[in-house]
């Protein structure tokens, strides 16, 4: 069963990911802060390393509750700067604070957080036929569009690769390679 070329093949975590999660809509506005946030930790790393902690963030940060993380205290950010199931880099954690702030205002704003965040795609999943991973970008016009506006209404770690990622993980965009047993052919 062919897979995309960057999924590690010798393990389970990484080819459940792949064929379970990457690429499949995800409209759930926690799990979509959860991603956004996760795709921020992985900046100059692997999603490999993320995907290996991901269970320890979870724990970390309260499941990802933007609720309980704004109320975190200078105290809870040391703790976390301590904690071996993430990834401890003193910029990264806070900017979950951050971003849990940011997040909990889009959905004071909007419909919801996924209102907001799917509207860069006009609400719909784009379809990709990449022969190669090789030819997926890093970036896209929306990518980029996406990435200042959410920098603008307050968000940290989230660059315009940061948001392409992201928007891969949470199927905006499907980038299943054509060769993938996970590629989808577009309905007309």
């Amino acid at each position: 069963m062919n897979r995309c070329a960057w999924v590690k093949l010798n393990e389970p975590l990484y080819v459940d990911y792949h064929d379970n999660e990457w690429g499949v809509p995800v409209y759930d506005d926690q799990q979509l802060f959860e991603m956004l946030c996760l795709e921020g930790a992985q900046a100059g790393l692997s999603w490999w390393t993320i995907l290996q902690k991901r269970e320890g963030y979870r724990q970390a940060f309260d499941q990802f509750d933007a609720s309980e993380i704004v109320l975190y205290t200078e105290d809870k950010l040391a703790e976390l700067k301590e904690d071996a199931r993430i990834v401890r880099n003193k910029l990264k954690i806070a900017s979950v604070v951050t971003n849990a702030q940011a997040f909990l205002r889009i959905q004071e704003k909007h419909e919801s957080f996924s209102h907001y965040i799917w509207s860069f795609v006009d609400h719909k999943p784009i379809l990709n036929h990449w022969s190669t991973i090789a030819d997926v970008p890093v970036t896209t016009p929306i990518s980029d569009k996406m990435s200042k506006q959410l920098k603008k209404d307050g968000f940290k770690f989230v660059g315009s690769t940061i948001c392409y990622s992201f928007m891969q993980a949470v199927g905006m965009v499907k980038d299943h390679t054509v060769d993938c047993c996970c590629y989808e052919v577009a309905e007309d």
